[in-house]
């Protein structure tokens, strides 16, 4: 994919990242923010991190050389193809900047919403152009978090959500696709279910606080760091998700009843990851598989030490 321009509308701790991102992989960076001076800062901000980022200073100069601040929210989006607004967390504030985004945009430009918790119905459902509008919620900071959830509204094109997941992946993020609006996404709601389970535990007496992110840091976040929960059951008998769901599934259903929120493993959805992980990963190249799993945790563990 070809880098173009990207304008960055609201220049914070996201925005500005966002451009770093934006500017590393090639393309034109616009800032743009409302408030005066915001973008400016954000620049000496980009100006520090590539310090860190990047060691070699000519290659420093040339990304810097990308990005720009805008005098005004028409001059960043003219000619951009991707636009990221990045404004306050309050659906008043998204619809209004997202309107004006959209009356200034080429019609061609997809208009992406940074927001980490509004569904993109409620900004979107009036825009003249809310065809081409979604969601692109990065994991702060996305310079060095690459997941991105791409999640578009009912009336989103299909081709805008294919053209933003392909840009995404194209300057070094990891975009996943969330194919229905849901409070929270994905991200947020695995993220809620283990927090809330954990201040239950405390609550509880079960464990200190320092214990269970021990289980986090030297237990479960020793494997997810390369694999995640389904790959993680799948290496973990030798016949694969299907034999692990005969062994496991209730178990974790009996301990699922415990936590007053818990939904049976239907056999649809045990079905449904079983073919997903064999058309990833033959049977027969499971224990090749586990002894990479092996490798990285030994690699991970000497860098922890």
């Amino acid at each position: 994919m070809t880098a173009g321009i990207a304008a960055i509308v609201g220049t914070g701790l996201i925005g500005r990242s966002w451009a770093l991102v934006f500017a590393r992989a090639g393309w034109t960076a616009r800032l743009f923010d409302a408030m005066p001076g915001a973008a400016e800062n954000a620049v000496r901000w980009i100006d520090a991190a590539l310090v860190d980022d990047v060691p070699d200073g000519r290659q420093r100069a040339i990304i810097r050389g990308r990005v720009s601040v805008s005098p005004s929210l028409e001059h960043a989006v003219s000619g951009a193809s991707h636009i990221q607004e990045n404004a306050p967390e309050t659906l008043a504030m998204k619809r209004s900047i997202l309107a004006e985004i959209d009356r200034l945009a080429a019609p061609e430009a997809i208009i992406a919403s940074s927001t980490s918790a509004i569904l993109p119905s409620a900004f979107s459902e009036s825009l003249p152009g809310r065809s081409r509008v979604l969601v692109a919620h990065p994991v702060n900071p996305p310079h060095m978090v690459p997941l991105v959830e791409m999640l578009g509204s009912p009336w989103t094109s299909p081709d805008v959500i294919a053209r933003a997941t392909a840009t995404m992946s194209a300057i070094g993020q990891s975009p996943i696709r969330v194919n229905r609006e849901i409070d929270g996404f994905v991200l947020n709601r695995l993220q809620v279910a283990l927090v809330n389970e954990a201040m239950a535990l405390v609550d509880a007496g079960v464990a200190s606080a320092s214990d269970i992110d021990k289980c986090l840091t030297d237990g479960l976040a020793l494997r997810w760091a390369f694999i995640g929960p389904f790959e993680t059951m799948d290496l973990n008998a030798d016949g694969g998700f299907a034999d692990y769901a005969g062994k496991y599934r209730g178990s974790f259903e009996r301990m699922g009843r415990t936590l007053g929120s818990s939904r049976p493993w239907t056999e649809a959805a045990v079905s449904a990851v079983n073919a997903e992980r064999r058309e990833k990963l033959p049977l027969d190249a499971i224990a090749s598989r586990q002894r990479w799993r092996d490798s990285q945790i030994r690699s991970l563990r000497k860098l922890k030490t």
